[in-house]
Order: structure tokens, then C-alpha cells, then sequence
């Protein structure tokens, strides 16, 4: 059965998405089985993936709403091992249209329920906020991942989040855990790389992954290409440290 793990951060820009395609990727490249769920309305993990995200009849859209099955949306294979459930804009409307739905926090789990079987993992990346959608990420996954950008501001929002998580394993989801944190952005270069860090790891009491994710000209680069960092520049040290926080993410997992 697949372990699913949930990305989620309600603050923007701190590499959920990047993490999303790199860490599966690189899951995917020790020959694990893994499927990739974008519940962003902005698409970025889909089209981080090569696949045209404007173009596609059935999306995680249609198949929220009822429209299509779950085998009718999954994009299988996109590359060796990795297959992707893909979103684009329209998902923005969603949250709107499932008001006066019964159960709409458990949507997406009921659908995945149906796959989770086939896979080794399956990652979700869910959107930067608290909404229905990542609360559907929330229900569906085994626990949570988080990323966090190494500045000032980083522990603010992960008392909200740590609260958030806890009010849905409380009410919602009783099986989800925290499944970490992970440092992404981190400048070797600079103090305040690593206070944030030493920060982190003194107040909090959550599992914190040793890996740390660096600040990467080749990791920014490697969507505008459609792929992920591992096969776009393996020699990167973006590819080293995702393929290292895979084979982390795997032993917690295990």
C-alpha cells in the first residue's frame, strides 16, 4: 500500500513545488513506484513535469466535481516509475462550487482509495494556503511534509501550520502524522542560513530532515525544461540533495 505524504506550507515561495517534483522524482530514480498529485490551481508541479497543463480534457478539476474517474486523469509514465494526476487554473473555482457538498473534505481520499494500492508513495503538493484543497491533501495523505525557506520569518507560519495539522488529525484524519521538515533555499554563504536552521531545530520538537536544500541556479532552471533536477543536471548539488532527502524520506517511511 503507498505511503502518501502530503507538501504543505501556507506561506508562498518556500520550494513546496520543487520539492514535490524533485523528491519524487528522485523516489521514483531508487526504483520505487510513485504517483504525483497537484492540487495547486497554478499547475506549476504539472507543468514542472513537461505536460502542457492547459491542454488536458481531464484534470484533478473534473475529477473533484465528479466528472471523470480517477484512471481517466492519472498521466501514466511521464517518466520511468512517475505518473502524475495534474491540475491547471480551473481548480480555483473548485472550492466554490463544492459548497453545500457533503463530506467535500474527503473528495480526493475517497477517489485515491481507489490507486493508492499501485504505488510505492504518493506525493501531493498542495496549494500555499489553508483551504479546502489542502485540507483534502490533508485527509487523503499519511502525514505531512513540510519545506521551509531558511530566513528570518520561517517559524512564524509553522505554529499556524502545526495547528492546522493537529485540528484535522483531531477532527478529520486521525492517522496523519507530521512527517518532517525540510530546509530549502539554504545559503551556505550566509549566518542567517544557518541560524535559522540552528533556530528550527532548538524550538522545535518535530522530526527535522538532515538534508538541507541549497539555493541552485539549476534547480530554478530545470522547469522552464519540463523536468526534474536528477534529469536535468544529475550532477547538480540540487540533484545530490533531493536524491539524498529521497533516500531519508524512504528509511522515515519504511
Amino acid at each position: 500500500m503507498g505511503k502518501i505524504i502530503a507538501i504543505a506550507n501556507q506561506k508562498g515561495g518556500v520550494g513546496k513545488t520543487t520539492t514535490s517534483i524533485n523528491l519524487s522524482s528522485c523516489i521514483a530514480a531508487k526504483g520505487k513506484k510513485v504517483l504525483v498529485i497537484d492540487i495547486d490551481p497554478q499547475g506549476n508541479t504539472t507543468s514542472g513535469f513537461g505536460i502542457e497543463k492547459n491542454e488536458l480534457e481531464n484534470t484533478i478539476y473534473e475529477l473533484i466535481l465528479g466528472d471523470c474517474s480517477i484512471e481517466d486523469c492519472i498521466i501514466k509514465n511521464i517518466f520511468p516509475n512517475i505518473s502524475v494526476l495534474p491540475s491547471n487554473v480551473n481548480l480555483a473555482g473548485a472550492e466554490i462550487e463544492l459548497i453545500g457538498v457533503e463530506k467535500k473534505e474527503y473528495i480526493l481520499r475517497n477517489e485515491v482509495d481507489w490507486v493508492k494500492d499501485r504505488y510505492d508513495f504518493i506525493i501531493i503538493d498542495c496549494p500555499p494556503s489553508l483551504s479546502l484543497l489542502t485540507i483534502n491533501g490533508m485527509t487523503t495523505a499519511d502525514s505531512v511534509l513540510v519545506p521551509i525557506q531558511c530566513e528570518y520569518y520561517a517559524l512564524e507560519g509553522l505554529s499556524q501550520l502545526i495547528h492546522t495539522i493537529n485540528l484535522v488529525k483531531e477532527r478529520l484524519n486521525p492517522d496523519l502524522d507530521m512527517d518532517g521538515v525540510v530546509f530549502t533555499m539554504f545559503d551556505a554563504r550566509t549566518n542567517l542560513s544557518s541560524q535559522v536552521v540552528e533556530n528550527v531545530r532548538n524550538h522545535l520538537s518535530q522530526k527535522i530532515y538532515n538534508t538541507l536544500i541549497p539555493r541552485n541556479i539549476r534547480l530554478a532552471e530545470a522547469p522552464s525544461y519540463g523536468k526534474p533536477i536528477n534529469l536535468y543536471d544529475p550532477k547538480s548539488s540540487g540533484s545530490e540533495s533531493y536524491m539524498s532527502l529521497a533516500d531519508e524520506v524512504i528509511e522515515n517511511n519504511s
